[in-house]
């Protein structure tokens, strides 16, 4: 007999939770679903903002929070599925960061509570509510832990450190412009 205790149910909950938003928001840059743009608007959006090639941003974008979502909410691949959730909304973090922290004034507080509970569900583990535990753990080893968690931030310091030096370069040629007027 197995019995559950509120540990798994609160961290199915979580998963659930998370793991839909995160579906949604990555549906609406993919498809443009619940009112979102699809891969063009978002992908415009996305160059607007210094994620350049816009398209291919937004696929990425989308792609790591559908499918990071999906997977957190199976309770499926978490270290991946959780990397990949933390990755997406440390890039959102930073479009929001010049507004502040609180989402009503277009902050990064949401963007950054979603990847902070992606990131601690990889490494906490889903519960045995998942589907993890009745696959016997064959996608959530504990060195996959480290290994998805570090290779997300590496990738993510390469993109968001990108995207810096073009919002730079643009920023200087913009100055130059009214200088020269």
């Amino acid at each position: 007999m197995t019995c559950y205790d509120r540990r798994d149910i609160g961290l199915l909950l979580l998963r659930l939770g998370t793991g839909g938003v995160l579906v949604a928001h990555g549906t609406q840059k993919l498809f443009g679903w619940f009112g979102g743009h699809g891969l063009e608007g978002t992908g415009q959006f996305m160059e607007s903002v210094g994620y350049v090639p816009g398209k291919a941003n937004a696929a990425a974008a989308g792609l790591a929070e559908t499918g990071g979502g999906a997977l957190l909410a199976l309770g499926l691949a978490t270290p991946a599925a959780g990397a990949a959730a933390a990755g997406a909304m440390a890039g959102a973090s930073a479009v929001h960061v010049p507004n502040g922290f609180f989402a009503q004034s277009g902050g990064y507080e949401h963007p950054a509570s979603l990847g902070l509970i992606g990131a601690a569900l990889a490494v906490t583990g889903p519960g045995r509510l998942s589907l993890d535990h009745a696959l016997r753990h064959a996608v959530n080893r504990d060195w996959m832990v480290p290994a998805a968690l570090g290779v997300t931030a590496a990738v993510t310091a390469v993109v968001l450190g990108l995207r810096a030096k073009r919002l730079r370069r643009q920023e200087e040629g913009e100055q130059e412009t009214l200088f020269e007027e």
